[in-house]
């Protein structure tokens, strides 16, 4: 591997973990409103990025539940993600990419990339209804805007592993040949 690809892929781990530690933040702080939306519900036009569901909270609580459950849902899988794409670069020997460890790694991130698109979709569409019947969603948008962008990247994702796997296979069948 020469020394301009070892300093980009190391600044690409970088960059994952700084990530990484963002979307924890992130899941950790939708966490604790929710906590706080149990047992103050007063505070929850207080709390972490403004999101304000309290009319929702007081109207309708198990339309509050199902939004905050998307919400964190959706939190929590990206976080998850990071950690996935982490722990690939942290055990990838660039020198032999082609092993079933890597294989089943780049699987697991296609798999979750489409998970966070799918339920970020159905999400949307669930919003949607809700504003349709009058209820105020404005701060809910930023967490699945990118809903589309991540089913492409899930499905771009799971053809890449699905070459890997051939790859694997090849590999296989020539180490036995030779």
């Amino acid at each position: 591997m020469s020394k301009t690809n070892s300093v980009v892929f190391k600044a690409l781990h970088v960059i994952a973990w700084v990530i990484f530690v963002g979307l924890c933040i992130e899941a950790g702080g939708l966490i604790i409103n929710f906590l706080f939306s149990l047992f103050k519900p007063e505070f929850l036009g207080n709390l972490y990025q403004k999101l304000d569901l309290s009319e929702l909270h007081e109207r309708k609580p198990i339309a509050f539940f199902g939004v905050y459950s998307f919400v964190l849902s959706v939190a929590i899988l990206k976080a998850h993600l990071f950690y996935i794409v982490i722990s690939l670069m942290h055990k990838m020997d660039l020198s032999k990419p082609f092993s079933s460890y890597i294989e089943k790694q780049i699987s697991q991130i296609s798999y979750y990339t489409l998970a966070i698109g799918f339920l970020s979709h159905i999400a949307r569409q669930f919003v949607k209804g809700l504003m349709k019947n009058g209820y105020l969603t404005d701060g809910l948008n930023q967490f699945w805007a990118d809903s589309q962008a991540f089913i492409l990247m899930g499905a771009v994702i799971y053809i890449i592993a699905v070459i890997f796997k051939r790859g694997i296979e090849l590999q296989n069948e020539q180490d036995l040949t030779v």
